[in-house]
C-alpha cells in the first residue's frame, strides 16, 4: 500500500475554506429564504456566539474555517502515521 503524498497544510486549508464558506453562505441563504434553519440551529449548538444573522455568518465563517482546518489536519496526519505501519 502506498502512502498518499501531499501537502498536509494545503489539505487542511482547503477543508477549512470549504466548511467556513458553507456555514457563511448557508447563513445568508437562510436569512433571506429561510432555507437550512434546522442545519444552522445544529451549527449554533456547536459554535458559541453563532446565530442566524449577519454577524453570525462571519462568526460561523471563522469557527467553520478553524474547526475544519484542525479536523482535516489531524485526520491526514493520523492517516499518514497509520500508513507508515501498513506497507
Amino acid at each position: 500500500m502506498k502512502i498518499v503524498k501531499g501537502n498536509l497544510f494545503r489539505a487542511a486549508l482547503t477543508g477549512g475554506i470549504v466548511w467556513g464558506l458553507t456555514v457563511f453562505l448557508t447563513t445568508w441563504i437562510s436569512l433571506y429564504l429561510g432555507y437550512g434553519k434546522v442545519f444552522l440551529d445544529w451549527v449554533a449548538s456547536i459554535y458559541p456566539g453563532y446565530g442566524i444573522s449577519v454577524l453570525g455568518s462571519f462568526i460561523g465563517l471563522i469557527y467553520g474555517f478553524l474547526d475544519m482546518f484542525v479536523g482535516v489536519y489531524i485526520i491526514v496526519w493520523v492517516y499518514r502515521q497509520v500508513g507508515k505501519f501498513i506497507k
